[in-house]
């Protein structure tokens, strides 16, 4: 399902001086840079990467960095990092940057495997020193701030295993904990909807119906508001349909005045390798354009090419 395969045979040295050579003297060759680096896949980038210091000498990453410039270069530095260092990058310039960018956190946090999130909280520790709870913690509030720890700490369970008592007591408590009342009981919906298996919760959202007589995301939607809700709604698409949430994140991207360079990008060059295939459909069904049309409507130049190589092609 990923548009970014990788070659089955390459050689790293040649990749190497071939973008040494696109980047050296006046003037750098951009095309040669994308048609380089959208054949790798990430670890075949990471080869590169070793054989540019080893047999040239330099710094891969830092080369590209003072060649390139603006959205163009953060996809390219962001094909050249390994797919965990990027979340965890991502992540911590959501927290860290000037305000937070509680999309990023709720996006990545949301849509990740726990084997995923376990790897980012490694990394993340040993980049920064210190904990991305501590961050999450320092930079966020209340049960929004409770959410986002949850999520952290990856332990959602990954089983299959649907118990039907459980299930219709869950969507029980979730009617219970906010359309029944008044006030919103959110401790049970975290609870409930960070914890418990994908096949279980979709099921719970099955009976939830039946009780409530309308959608759980109309629920969280009437129930909630603000960085809460935005949390809660991305949990239950990911279960749903993760592509086609990735798929509505690029829309709003690009809808509108002016476009969310961060998200645009992050999707693109974090689910080239994963699902983008599956996006592309997503998108198609639920916006009626394709989303390489969209991209190039809204891009320009070698950053506008560069996304449409990710993008993989026309639907």
């Amino acid at each position: 399902m990923a548009t970014i395969k990788g070659v089955s045979s390459f050689s790293a040295e040649q990749e190497a001086h071939a973008l040494r050579k696109a980047m050296k003297g006046l003037g750098t060759d951009e095309d040669a840079i994308i048609e380089i680096l959208t054949k790798l896949n990430v670890s075949q980038r990471q080869q590169v990467l070793i054989t540019y210091k080893s047999s040239i000498g330099r710094d891969l990453i830092d080369d590209l960095k003072s060649e390139l410039s603006g959205n163009f270069e953060r996809v390219i530095v962001g094909m050249m990092t390994p797919t965990t260092m990027y979340d965890v990058h991502e992540l911590r310039r959501a927290v860290k940057g000037a305000g937070t960018d509680e999309g990023c956190l709720i996006e990545i946090l949301a849509s990740r495997t726990n084997e995923e999130i376990r790897r980012i909280n490694e990394n993340y520790k040993c980049q920064y020193d210190c904990t991305l709870e501590e961050d999450i913690v320092s930079d966020t509030s209340s049960m929004f701030r409770r959410v986002l720890v949850s999520l952290a700490t990856g332990n959602r369970d990954e089983g299959t295993y649907v118990d039907e008592a459980l299930a219709q007591q869950d969507a029980q408590c979730l009617y219970e904990a906010g359309e029944k009342k008044w006030g919103t009981d959110e401790v049970q919906f975290m609870a409930i909807l960070c914890t418990r298996n994908r096949y279980h919760l979709l099921r719970v959202f099955d009976v939830y119906r039946g009780i409530a007589g309308k959608d759980i995301t109309d629920s969280i939607k009437s129930e909630m508001s603000g960085d809460l809700e935005d949390a809660l709604l991305a949990v239950v698409k990911c279960l749903r349909n993760k592509p086609a949430y990735f798929a509505e994140r690029l829309y709003k991207s690009m809808k509108g005045l002016g476009t969310d360079d961060n998200t645009l990008i992050r999707v693109m060059v974090s689910r080239s390798e994963i699902d983008m295939l599956h996006i592309r459909r997503e998108f198609l069904t639920m916006y009626g354009k394709s989303l390489y049309s969209f991209i190039k409507g809204d891009c320009s130049g070698d950053y506008r090419k560069v996304l449409l190589r990710l993008c993989g092609g026309e639907d």
